[in-house]
Order: C-alpha cells, then sequence, then structure tokens
C-alpha cells in the first residue's frame, strides 16, 4: 500500500552504519515539509562498537516526495539543538588485530575471530569494551591525548573534567551522553579519559553527517572523497574500486559552516534522495585536526525543497553571512555604486551582479580535495577551471572542512549563472 504524504516526518531510527540504497527509507515527506532527528553521537561511539559497520551511526533516511535521480534537494537547516550533557573525544589509535583492514567499517575480535562482534561494557575505563562471545577487550581504537567535556545547562560553554568527574559521568555514559533510545553505540565516555583538564570551549553546533543516499551500499563515515579513498580495494565487505566511489554523495563533511541558517544542496543519486543525518558536533575549528571534536546527541530540524534537473556532482552550501570569508561577502549598496562609479571612469558601464557560493570538494588529500571543489564549480557554471580559481583568489577562498581531504571552494559568482541554474532564489533570500 503507497504510504501518505507527510507535511513532517520524526526520526528515531539509525542504520547499522551502512547506507544501503536497498534498504527501506522512511516518509515520504512533501517537498517543502520537514525532518525532525533526534540524532546519535558519531565518531568515537559507533567506533567503540564494531557491531556498527560504518564508524557512524546516523539516522535512517527519508524519502522526499518527487525527488528523482539526476534532480538536487535543497536542505535548510532550520534548527540545531544539543542534547548530551557531556561528551569525551579525542586523538585515536588504530588497535593492531582488531580489526579486518579498516577499524572504521570491519572491527574483529582479536581472541575468537568474529568479524562485527557484539559487544557488553564491563566496568569503565580504556578496556571496558568487551566482546560479548569471548569476553576479549575488542575496541578497535584507543585515545592517544584524550578529554571528557561537560556543558552547562544552556548550552553554550563545554569545560574538560578531572579523573573524578570523568570517571562520574562514565559510570552513567547513556544518560549524560542523552543516546537516543534506538542507538546501540557504546558511550565513549565509558572510556573516561581526562588528559586535558579545565580546558574551556564554546559551543557552536553542526552537523557532520547531513546530505543524500549514495547509489550504492557505502559505509557512512566514508561516503565522501578521503575516507572513501580507504573502500578502494579493501579486503572487507564494502571494498569497491576508484570508480565505483564516484558513486559517493560526500555527506560526511564535518564542515562547520554546515549549521543552523545555512543552506546544502544535495545530488539525488536514488529515487526520493534518502535525507540522512548525524555527526552532530559540539563545535570545531577548520579541519577538525584532531581527527575527532566533541561529538553529541541532538535534536534538528530540516526543511527540504526538490530542485528538478539540478545536477550536481557533490554538495553545494550557502553559509550564513557571518561565516562567509571576508572577499565573499556580499557587496554593499555602498560598496557597488563606488565600484561602478569607478568601473565608468575607465569606460565600463556596468558592473558584475554577484552572490557568494561554496562548493564542497573532497579526495584523498587537501589537493586533490581542492581540484575536486574547483571542478565541480567549473562544471556547474560553465566556466574554466582558471576562471574558478581567479575568483576564489580575488573574491573568495579555499578552506578546509576536514583534514586530509574536504574543503570549501568558496567566492562571489555571477548571479546570471546562478540564475540559469536554480540557485539565484536561494543566494538572494539568504543574503538580503
Amino acid at each position: 500500500m503507497e504510504q501518505r504524504v507527510q507535511e513532517t516526518v520524526f526520526v528515531a531510527t539509525f542504520t547499522n552504519g551502512v547506507l544501503d540504497p536497498a534498504k527501506p527509507m522512511l516518509g515520504p515527506v512533501r517537498d517543502g515539509g520537514f525532518i525532525v532527528a533526534n540524532t546519535a553521537p558519531g565518531c568515537w561511539g559507533p567506533m567503540l562498537t564494531p557491531a556498527i559497520r560504518g564508524g557512524h551511526e546516523v539516522t535512517q533516511p527519508v524519502y522526499v516526495e518527487g525527488a528523482e535521480v539526476g534532480d538536487a534537494i535543497a536542505i535548510r537547516i532550520k534548527s540545531i539543538r544539543v542534547t548530551s550533557l557531556a561528551t569525551a573525544s579525542g586523538n585515536d589509535q588504530m588497535m593492531a588485530g582488531r580489526f579486518l583492514g579498516d577499524p572504521f567499517v570491519a572491527g574483529k575480535c582479536p581472541e575468537c575471530g568474529t568479524l562485527y562482534p557484539e559487544t557488553r561494557i564491563e566496568g569503565i575505563g580504556a578496556t571496558a569494551i568487551r566482546c560479548a562471545k569471548c569476553g576479549a577487550d575488542v575496541a578497535p581504537f584507543t585515545f592517544t591525548n584524550g578529554y571528557t567535556m561537560a556543558f552547562d545547562a544552556n548550552r553554550q560553554i563545554g569545560v574538560t573534567l578531572p579523573r573524578e568527574a570523568a570517571e562520574r559521568v562514565a559510570r552513567d555514559g547513556r544518560k549524560y551522553m542523552a543516546t537516543p533510545e534506538h542507538s546501540v553505540q557504546n558511550p565513549v565516555v565509558t572510556l573516561a579519559p581526562h588528559d586535558l583538564i579545565g580546558a574551556v570551549a564554546r559551543l557552536r553546533p553542526f552537523m557532520g553527517q547531513l546530505g543524500t543516499t549514495p547509489s550504492r551500499p557505502i559505509p557512512d563515515s566514508h561516503n565522501a572523497g578521503d575516507f572513501g579513498a580507504f573502500l578502494i580495494n579493501a579486503p572487507h565487505e564494502y571494498g569497491l574500486t576508484a570508480e565505483a566511489l564516484e558513486d559517493r554523495t560526500d555527506g560526511h563533511m564535518d564542515i562547520n559552516r554546515v549549521r543552523e541558517g545555512a543552506i546544502l544542496f544535495c545530488p539525488v543519486k536514488v529515487p526520493g534522495g534518502g535525507v540522512y543525518l548525524g555527526d552532530m558536533h559540539a563545535m570545531q575549528g577548520d579541519g577538525e585536526i584532531a581527527g575527532h571534536t566533541a561529538d553529541v546527541a541532538g535534536v534538528v530540524t530540516v526543511q527540504v525543497h526538490v530542485l528538478k534537473g539540478l545536477q550536481l556532482a557533490g554538495p553545494v552550501l550557502l553559509p550564513v553571512a557571518e561565516d562567509l570569508p571576508y572577499l565573499a561577502a556580499p557587496l554593499t549598496a555602498a560598496e557597488k555604486a563606488a565600484a561602478l562609479a569607478h568601473a565608468r571612469t575607465w569606460g565600463l558601464d556596468s558592473i558584475e551582479e554577484t552572490l557568494p557560493v561554496s562548493f564542497v570538494g573532497t579526495g584523498a588529500d587537501l589537493n586533490a580535495a581542492t581540484a575536486n571543489g574547483l571542478e565541480r564549480a567549473a562544471a556547474l557554471l560553465g566556466m574554466t577551471v582558471p576562471e574558478v580559481m581567479n575568483r576564489a583568489t580575488i573574491t573568495g577562498a579555499i578552506q578546509i572542512g576536514r583534514n586530509p581531504g574536504v574543503v570549501t571552494v568558496t567566492f562571489l559568482a555571477p548571479v546570471e549563472r546562478l540564475e540559469q541554474v536554480g540557485l539565484a532564489q536561494f543566494a538572494r533570500e539568504q543574503y538580503r
């Protein structure tokens, strides 16, 4: 029986870490409708739970009414609210013998050899995650330098905790992390890391994972050009070819500008699009240079719009105005008037009308990611790559989302080109 199209779809269920287009979707949500999701923490919790096969635990995808392969979906981020009371994070170290090729994807018990083993928690600390079958210490990762962070009631400030407080949090991990009911991850706070004590950080939450479902099964954390490179010729069941990696949708970006108020445009590679969310971060500097940041649970509301025939190679972002590079900020009326007056002294009768746009590029390293973003921008806007390079140099910037291989190519684009692809109205509304 055909399902009724819904104005709002509420999401509280998760994948097993793999984005699989053959799996059922929720919805459908109507074109112009809303998705409200209670998301689970990403990164460390799933990384300590080898039964989750993707390194993250993202929401079950939602089918968007009218979205067909070759379209795009505009996702307006209406609100992001952190619900976790505390979290833990830090640099990671892979544990030899506890995975098959990739510790994010194919965890393995070092004693009984079980692949994707179920686990149980015994006590707290670095060896608390145990194989449910044989009892071995089974976590595929450990910390090299880690911290436990508690948030104030208004979720504005986080403070890293000393050992005694970290251990108190560890004993009631699901409560402090506000882990959603259907999440199966082991709370990372169970490890009680406490190498940083008394450090203070401001909260500015954003979504590390937001996007559409790829056209082949891909582990969620590897739905990007950098992490995805580890799938090429991998020995586990999710290994693929370099050509097959082009089926990704780059939903795992870790770009801190994908936050409340931003608009993200995503390619549709399967019927209905399959919009999913996850990996909310409480804060992150450009580059996520530690490899991980403060992963939290939270409630997210987005609005979706189908853009027919807008074929995107990867995500396109309209950040909130204050997140734009200085050179990419929209010109003020006074600046336009001054520029036009100056242009006329040189025989020009007009100047370009421009608005900001930001193209996501991913690749095995930052150079490859930059080339990918430049190529995507050129292809969509009908420019050459050298022209995009010039525009990004004098009216924008290349910004790192995640090291080693996610960037944004941001610049002031001619409104005429944005009109041709259907993005101008969104940009006008975003930067009016």
